[in-house]
């Protein structure tokens, strides 16, 4: 019998009938590999098991201290994304607590990108991926570089540079306004001001960049549009309980 946390044959069923039925959709559209994260915050360790027992590897938490617990006892092969905010002070216990920490998305500043760096290498563990969070539709409640923000040029950089020692620069990141995730239009703007930043950041650094844009209420637009990661967690888990 394993140790790891087990999961009733319903739910098995369940959670995978509703992973692949997105899994579906997002194959559908796109012509390309697509990676489909399935976000687990506030669901239960015998939900991401029944995940795990049908393949699944890639899989996204929101807050630091529900994704170190997790990661202890849960089996070690799993890729963690972390898609929360980012606290300064959280970033040594990501780096030191989660050893297969695949990636960090919500990188908006220079000042966490070197601590979590500092940390990883100081700590050990594999290379972290990661993703500069920008807030593309400018709302002053959400985390992120704005768009003209001279530090997201000198992040990129610093990702680049020798100095950088446990931390490579995987792509761009952001969370689409409400207003644009739900119209009814051809295009998100909030998505396509990041692909023209991608270009941007990619003509002036020389340097390749992946989208990670698009959750459960617009995950289909934001593959149209061009990303290559979705984060997808109501679709797939069901509505999640109200945090403690």
């Amino acid at each position: 019998m394993s140790n790891f946390p087990q999961v009733s044959e319903a739910r098995q069923k369940s959670l995978q009938q509703s992973y692949e039925a997105v899994l579906s959709q997002v194959n559908l559209i796109s012509s390309t590999p697509v990676r489909l994260v399935a976000v687990s915050k506030l669901k239960p360790a015998s939900d991401i098991m029944a995940l795990y027992n049908v393949g699944v590897r890639h899989f996204g938490e929101n807050y630091v201290q529900e994704l170190i617990t997790k990661a202890q006892e849960l089996p070690k092969d799993i890729n963690w994304h972390f898609i929360g905010g980012l606290q300064s002070g959280k970033c040594k216990d990501l780096a030191r607590d989660i050893e297969h920490l695949y990636a960090v998305e919500t990188i908006d500043s220079f000042k966490k990108c070197k601590k979590l760096d500092t940390s990883r290498t100081s700590h050990g563990g594999s290379e972290i991926n990661i993703y500069l969070q920008i807030n593309t539709s400018g709302e002053e409640q959400k985390s992120g570089f704005a768009l003209d923000d001279p530090e997201l040029d000198q992040t990129v950089e610093y990702l680049k540079s020798e100095e950088c020692k446990s931390l490579k620069l995987k792509g761009l990141m952001t969370i689409g306004s409400f207003t644009e995730s739900t119209s009814e239009g051809d295009e998100n703007l909030d998505f396509k001001k990041l692909v023209e930043l991608k270009q941007r950041l990619q003509g002036t650094h020389g340097v390749e960049l992946e989208l990670s844009m698009g959750m459960s209420s617009d995950f289909i637009q934001a593959i149209k549009q061009g990303s290559s990661s979705v984060r997808v967690g109501t679709a797939i888990f069901g509505e999640r309980p109200p945090r403690n």
